[in-house]
């Protein structure tokens, strides 16, 4: 099974289909929506009101509901427990992050343009990590060094994958910032993650 962490726009339609495309490649997909508890991303009358609720949440609160997800997949008849995974995009690619950190029941983590997590709980992540990152997106890039150096002093499975000339979001197909060869290439790179670290770890 693979976790889906959306943007800071809330579970759109865009990160509904990322979902349906994991389950086409042969896994169970869960996307959670961090709005659950004001009712849900259909339920804001203002969109605009979305990064701000999620800025304004705790990390770590956000963080749980993915280890309930986890919980919840663990407990399906369907669902082999201890072949698990997650990816997520800008904001979700930080909680992807913070989320292995916290989760040592994950495989895999395939981090999109997330930024770090706290350095300091980079022990504690299980995870094989492939993260990806557009070449001109300069704020996140600039966290690179850092936890590059972090998941190599711990001893973690790590690989980086940087697209020159793509920038922050460009898997997003309904954004304006869409690059559709780096986000054909940087999927097919995550699928391939997945199969070696979810299925075959």
């Amino acid at each position: 099974a693979i976790l889906v962490c959306h943007e800071n726009r809330g579970l759109t339609d865009h990160i509904k289909d990322v979902t349906r495309r994991v389950a086409k490649a042969g896994y169970v997909g869960l996307a959670v929506d961090l709005l659950s508890s004001q009712g849900g991303t259909a339920q804001m009358s203002d969109p605009s009101q979305i990064p701000g609720i999620l800025g304004n949440t705790p990390p770590d609160e956000l963080a749980g509901y993915f280890l309930s997800g986890i919980t919840y997949l663990q407990s399906q008849p369907f669902v082999i427990p201890d072949q698990l995974g997650m990816t997520g995009f800008c904001f979700g690619g930080g909680m992807t992050w913070l989320v292995a950190t916290k989760a040592p029941e994950l495989k895999a983590a395939v981090p999109f343009y997330g930024p770090n997590p706290p350095l300091e709980a980079v022990p504690a992540i299980e995870a094989a990590v492939l993260a990806i990152y557009g070449g001109t997106d300069e704020r996140i890039n600039a966290g690179i060094p850092a936890i590059e150096a972090a998941m190599q002093e711990h001893g973690k499975v790590f690989e980086k994958v940087i697209y020159e000339g793509a920038g922050h979001a460009f898997h997003n197909d309904t954004g304006a910032r869409y690059n559709a060869d780096a986000a054909a290439d940087a999927w097919a790179r995550t699928l391939a993650w997945f199969e070696q670290y979810v299925k075959g770890g």
